[in-house]
Parts: C-alpha cells; sequence; structure tokens
C-alpha cells in the first residue's frame, strides 16, 4: 500500500468517524442548553486528520478485530483531541482565530462557552469508554482502557505536556526536553488509542509493549512533521496560520535542529518505528504506511 493508498484509506476510515460522532453527539432536546451543544458539535464535526481514530480501528485489524467497540472507542478519543484543541485554541493558551480552516470555537461562541464545550467533549469521552461494555467488552479491558485514556488525556500526559510546552516558551531547551514535551503533550494521545485497538482486539502484553514502542515513535514523529508544516506549510492546506511557534517563542525541532536536520531527523524516527514494527508477526502494513504519511502529509 503506497501513500495515495493509505491517504484514501485513512479518508475511508475519517468518513466513518464523521458518521458516528455526528450521530452520537449531543443534540439539545430541551434539557440541554441548545448553544452548548452547537458549541460541542461544531468543532467536533470540524473535519480534520482523524489520525487517533484510525490508530484504534487500524490497530484492531491488524488482530482481525472489528466491531462498534472500537469505533465507540476510536471516536472518544477524537472527542478528548477536540477538547484539547478548544483549549489550546483560546486567547490564554496559543491564542489562534482559525482552526481546521473555520472560525476557533472562542471566535464563534466566545471563551466561556468554548471552555465549557471542551469539558463537555472530554467528558463524553469518558462515558462512551465506560459503556463499552455495553457492546461485548469485558469489564477488565474497559476499565483497563479508561484508566489509559485517563492517564494520557491528563497531567501525566497532554495537559502535563501543554504545560511544559508553555513553560518552555522564550526559554532555550535541548533535543531531549523537548522530546519530553511531546511524549506527553502528543504522543500521549498516539499511543492511547494505538493501545486501546490492541487491548479491544486480545493482544498479548508483549505485542502491546511493540505498539507502544511503535506509537511513541509516531508521535515524535507526527510532532516533527507538525513542527516542519509551522515553517514549510501551506496556510491554506493547513486550515490555520503558519509561523506562530516562531512567534511565541515555542521550542520546536526546527528551532533546535534546523529545518534540514528536522527532516533528517523525522526519517531517522520513521525507520526506527518500522524496526520496532518488525517484531510482530502480523500483517503491519497499514501501521509502517501510517509512519510514511506522516512524514509527507501537507496538513
Amino acid at each position: 500500500m503506497n501513500s495515495e493508498n493509505i491517504a484514501h484509506y485513512l479518508s475511508d476510515i475519517s468518513a466513518k468517524v464523521n458518521e458516528y460522532i455526528e450521530n452520537n453527539l449531543l443534540v439539545s432536546k430541551g434539557e440541554l442548553s441548545q448553544n452548548l451543544c452547537e458549541a460541542v458539535r461544531y468543532s467536533a464535526l470540524a473535519g480534520g486528520k482523524r489520525i487517533r481514530p484510525a490508530l484504534c480501528i487500524i490497530t484492531a485489524q491488524v488482530f482481525g478485530f472489528s466491531s462498534e467497540a472500537v469505533m465507540r472507542a476510536a471516536c472518544a478519543f477524537e472527542l478528548i483531541h477536540t477538547y484539547s484543541l478548544i483549549h489550546d485554541d483560546l486567547p490564554a493558551m496559543d491564542n489562534d482565530d482559525f482552526r481546521r480552516g473555520k472560525l476557533t470555537n472562542h471566535k464563534i461562541y466566545g471563551e466561556a462557552t468554548a471552555i465549557l464545550a471542551g469539558d463537555a467533549l472530554l467528558t463524553l469521552a469518558f462515558e462512551w469508554l465506560s459503556d463499552l461494555t455495553n457492546y461485548g467488552i469485558s469489564s477488565d479491558k474497559a476499565i483497563r482502557i479508561i484508566s489509559i485514556a485517563a492517564k494520557a488525556s491528563g497531567s501525566m500526559g497532554m495537559i502535563g505536556g501543554q504545560m511544559l510546552d508553555l513553560e518552555s516558551e522564550n526559554n532555550k531547551i535541548d533535543l531531549i526536553a523537548l522530546e519530553k514535551i511531546h511524549k506527553s503533550k502528543t504522543g500521549a494521545l498516539i499511543v492511547a488509542p494505538t493501545l486501546t485497538g490492541a487491548i479491544l482486539a486480545g493482544a498479548t502484553d508483549e505485542e502491546i509493549d511493540v505498539l507502544k514502542d511503535y506509537a511513541e515513535k509516531i508521535g515524535l514523529l507526527f510532532q516533527i512533521a507538525d513542527d516542519i508544516l509551522d515553517v514549510e506549510g501551506d496556510a491554506q492546506k493547513m486550515g490555520k496560520a503558519i509561523g506562530k511557534d516562531k512567534v511565541l517563542g515555542k521550542a520546536t525541532f526546527p528551532a533546535i535542529l534546523g529545518i534540514k536536520d528536522s527532516h533528517i531527523y523525522a526519517q531517522k524516527i520513521r525507520e526506527q518505528a518500522l524496526n520496532v514494527l518488525s517484531k510482530l508477526t502480523l500483517q503491519t502494513d497499514k501501521l509502517e504506511q501510517l509512519a510514511g504519511f506522516f512524514i509527507s502529509r501537507k496538513n
């Protein structure tokens, strides 16, 4: 499967994810604020690459497992990701006006409603994960997945990484410190859906360990590509402003390594990810292609 085919495959997954989220999101029926429901739906249905749910779905497929439980868990991670974007875009954080080619949530609904919409998405994600037992998943597996999601999205994961990222602004840090930031800020929510797909499919602990190593590497790869795109990308294709990392004084891979060496480093991480996958005696071609897709992506 080449990069064009994996892009089409991801597009198919994205369409299914969009449909599931749209059909299962909050809808105002009198007991809920219509404004809150609209704000939640505005960001959750604004498009995006849907990489996190794709990782959950593809990993489960590696083990020959497919069910509504996988889709529900996969989409829960997309809700967590969307909540994080709403909050990241706020004036107190990155102060962005555009996301996915549209005005950010707070520019449409105001800061207070945007904060609450993000909170609603985060808690809804855990509602979806907590009822996996209604979709044929054992309580032990559901609890394990909830724990993984909580750690990935909390102070030991994404939130902690975001704090480190804010603290690093306009400060000189080295490559080791930068990777620590993004292992939490970006990588945690790449690893979690990957492990979730494996757990749902009944993978062994040894297989899960291999997939965790792989996901940590492609999470880093995704961030390197993101940093490069903030320098070389097209704002129209990205759907958001570029060059903001430099304006905000953020620590990035190009800032530390330079653009040329950032590209080289990305290729090195990709090779490491592929080497890790070779430890599995399974059909992992789609996971392999994802690593290449992350490098070649334009948005």
